[in-house]
């Protein structure tokens, strides 16, 4: 045996830390405090039998792979023999120090211990097989069961976002997100899984070759240090163009989920070429880019395939030197370094596939992390006291709020009462902040100064889920479940019956053109049900608000974007819904607040003027002039002449 000179230990300390700093780089998942990655050993924790189990399998095909190893050598052994000289078992480790076994084989005959020897490789090969499919199937159940939960998480996560903060993210980035988010997880999963077996199986080689020669250890010690220093050039260009792909991903994503969204805006603006081209303009960076990080990842695979070849070249010259003391000969010694070189040779190529693979799934893993980071998150209050009913009224006292600290304020002092069956209108122009008040009813914002109490009781301190399963909302931009009309008004009251849901389109003047559909009830609206005229839609708006049985109806512009004839249908529906519960209604047609028991003038976000619809004409201030405005341009649409 030759002794490896420290001089050469000591040059080869470089390529060692190198391999040590891309292992620790490829395993930092494991330490990572973020999100993702404490989701994975969570379930790591919990799911430990199947892990302790994969780990087993691993093990097993280690020990099977060196043990095959070592049935080649004997194999070889034996055939290098003169005939009727037998292997000298003495040398040969555990099967040398068993007397009894190695008799038994000196006793075959040749062909039949060679025979034996074939059928054990055999036998070990099916053994690693085996444990590969079993630790195969247990990574599979654990990365399944890891990728459901964190799908389950991250939707679970966007709905306990505040309003205000879920709205600052663009609707295509949170689908990428999560969309992207269970395979980038599952990708780093089977990364590290393969690079924890690969490392197993190099150091089963590693320990072969330091068997049949220190020497064969600096050599392949050499070549892991050659593919080391490699890796450390290509795995910084292979992140960047990672995280500069999935940018790039997310704005397409994004882009197109807009696009789809805005069809309509799109077809009246004459604005389809324009998108098309700038989804292709985009197509095209991802394509470059992508380009640009094949060609850096491609080169790793020439390396590893010329570089073993280059060292069996150079150390097979020197065989006769390294090997001609040993007793069994040279052809064993180099046949068996050559495989375990070649295999340790893809070992280093896994790890390097590994480590490109992590690299790579590093960018959609930080946006995931980024996503699920709680820190900078504001969440939906929870838990308070349960909400039951209106018994008194609701009462907004001296509110003020401000979305965003560099914009002015939305509300400014709004002093507000709402007593239990009243109606009351709020109405001004666009900005003025109607919708705002609305919006903090509603709970989906807080106040920056002021409270809001719903019987005396601050809304901060009452459940808010149950506060506003007892609200109804119809808006402008009504929003319809691509589902069955009776299905989208059951929709926030599951249990109601099909009595319940056609009174409750009868209450909303809307099962009149229910009953003309083919399907009746039964009949698919499509996407943001646009099968619907606007009217219709809005009715059933209505209807969906009816069944909830609020305690708190609130009409935001619900008639403002309706022809004559449908304005006319809703306003009956909310006339009568008015007269028995507590209503909001913010205005653009003063016509259709005139019955209302107290209508509020808002300007730059307070009320500057409050009273019945006969107080304020009285006054003659803003609400008189509007109303004014509003008289003559309805008179001057009456009196135009037709066009024949």
């Amino acid at each position: 045996m030759f002794e490896i000179p420290v001089s050469t230990l000591f040059r080869l300390a470089h390529p060692i830390r190198l391999l040590r700093r891309l292992l620790r780089h490829g395993l930092a998942p494991l330490r990572d405090p973020r999100p993702a990655s404490r989701l994975i050993r969570q379930t790591a924790r919990k799911e430990w039998k199947i892990l302790s189990f994969s780990m087993l399998c691993n093990l097993l095909q280690a020990a099977a792979e060196g043990a095959t190893l070592g049935v080649v050598f004997l194999a070889v052994d034996l055939l290098s023999k003169p005939a009727g000289q037998t292997i000298d078992w003495t040398s040969k480790g555990f099967l040398g120090s068993v007397p009894q076994l190695t008799a038994g084989l000196n006793a075959l005959p040749r062909n039949e211990l060679f025979l034996l020897l074939l059928g054990l490789a055999v036998l070990l090969k099916l053994l690693q097989s085996v444990a590969m499919y079993l630790g195969s199937v247990g990574m599979g159940y654990y990365g399944a069961r890891t990728s459901s939960r964190l799908q389950a998480m991250i939707h679970s996560f966007i709905l306990s976002l505040s309003f205000p903060c879920s709205s600052r993210y663009r609707v295509g980035d949170l689908l990428f997100v999560g969309g992207s988010g269970p395979g980038a997880v599952m990708t780093e999963i089977k990364a590290v899984s393969g690079l924890v077996l690969t490392i197993l199986m190099a150091i089963t080689y590693l320990v072969v070759l330091l068997t049949l020669s220190p020497w064969l250890l600096v050599a392949a010690l050499i070549m892991g240090g050659i593919l080391a220093l490699v890796q450390q050039q290509i795995l910084p260009r292979l992140r960047s163009y990672s995280f500069l792909g999935t940018e790039l991903n997310r704005e397409l994503s994004s882009r197109i989920t807009e696009n789809i969204q805005g069809l309509r805006l799109l077809h009246t603006s004459g604005q389809l070429d324009q998108a098309d081209r700038d989804v292709l303009s985009r197509s095209i960076s991802i394509e470059a880019n992508s380009r640009a990080a094949s060609r850096v990842a491609s080169i790793t695979g020439p390396v590893t395939i010329f570089l073993p070849i280059l060292m069996i070249a150079a150390i097979a010259g020197l065989s006769l030197l390294l090997f001609s003391n040993r007793n069994s000969g040279i052809l064993p010694s180099l046949v068996t370094f050559v495989l375990a070189l070649q295999r340790l040779n893809g070992s280093f190529g896994n790890i390097s596939g590994a480590l490109g693979s992590l690299n790579a799934n590093a960018a959609p893993l930080d946006l995931l992390n980024k996503l699920l980071e709680p820190s900078d998150k504001e969440f939906r209050s929870r838990g308070g006291i349960p909400f039951q009913e209106l018994r008194q009224g609701i009462a907004l006292r001296n509110v003020s709020l401000q979305y965003t600290p560099d914009l002015p304020p939305a509300l400014s002092g709004i002093d507000l009462d709402l007593p239990r069956g009243s109606t009351v209108a709020l109405v001004g122009s666009s900005g003025a902040g109607k919708s705002s008040i609305a919006d903090l009813l509603c709970g989906l914002y807080t106040t920056n100064q002021g409270e809001i109490l719903i019987d005396n009781t601050p809304l901060e301190q009452i459940d808010l889920i149950s506060w506003q399963q007892r609200l109804g909302v119809v808006s402008q931009d009504t929003f319809l479940f691509n589902a069955s009309i009776a299905d989208n008004i059951s929709f926030g009251t599951p249990n109601a019956t099909r009595a319940q849901i056609l009174a409750a389109a009868e209450k909303a003047q809307a099962a009149g053109f229910i009953s003309d559909l083919p399907k009746g009830f039964d009949t698919l609206i499509g996407e943001r049900g646009y099968r619907l005229s606007g009217g219709q839609r809005q009715r059933l708006s209505l209807a969906r608000a009816i069944l909830r049985d609020p305690e708190l109806l609130i009409l935001d512009e619900a008639t403002s974007a309706l022809d004559t004839k449908s304005e006319r249908l809703v306003q009956q529906a909310i006339d009568q819904f008015e007269r028995q519960f507590t209503v909001l209604v913010i205005a653009h047609r003063l016509s259709t607040i005139v019955k209302a028991d107290l209508i509020c003038v808002l300007d730059k976000g307070q009320i500057v003027e409050q009273g019945n619809h006969q107080q304020l004409l009285e006054k003659q201030g803003i609400y008189s002039g509007l109303w004014k405005q509003q008289t003559l341009e309805k008179q001057a649409k009456i009196e135009a002449p037709s066009i024949p």
